[in-house]
């Protein structure tokens, strides 16, 4: 949670400078998103908007209906953690969370270069989150709450990763023991 709201904070705050907001300061006019899309590049944008940022937005919101998870696809949620009102339990919202926070992090790793954010690195950014979870979850005596909350994202996870890349990743499940 913590981590979370730090990176929300960053996202509000524009700790992420975007290409318009350098603009002004360099006193350039290029003020183009820099993941080359050629479009300005504002903070919505350039988290949200940009077309080389959608296909990992919308692997994450594919991963959220194979969870049964329905959340409208709205910039707002992953960014800044506003839920809607009537939906969501906190179940839902903690593995939602555990979610956009690993695709803030993949979109800020890249932030003012040439490169798309990839979705293996979202995965392994997932599963190192995962991972932390599992051990603090073990320190804490509360591995049942953590193999409730994980076990669906665990199987999606490993679904989507080949045999090789679990073998070098060392990924296996937790949970289930295979």
């Amino acid at each position: 949670p913590l981590l979370i709201i730090e990176m929300q904070i960053k996202i509000i705050m524009r700790y992420h400078l975007t290409p318009a907001i350098m603009a002004i300061i360099k006193k350039s006019k290029n003020n183009r998103c820099w993941h080359g899309c050629s479009e300005q590049g504002t903070l919505l944008h350039c988290w949200w908007e940009c077309k080389l940022v959608q296909p990992l937005w919308k692997t994450v919101w594919r991963f959220l209906e194979e969870l049964k998870v329905d959340l409208p696809f709205d910039p707002a949620i992953p960014l800044l953690g506003t839920y809607p009102e009537e939906k969501k339990s906190l179940y839902e919202k903690d593995t939602c969370s555990h979610m956009f926070i690993a695709a803030q992090f993949t979109i800020a790793k890249l932030w003012n270069q040439i490169k798309c954010p990839s979705i293996s690195k979202w995965i392994k950014k997932l599963w190192y989150i995962y991972m932390m979870e599992y051990y603090s979850a073990i320190k804490r005596n509360e591995l049942m709450m953590f193999a409730s909350a994980w076990m669906g994202l665990e199987t999606i996870i490993l679904s989507e990763v080949t045999q090789e890349w679990k073998t070098k990743h060392r990924m296996f499940s937790l949970i289930c023991g295979s």
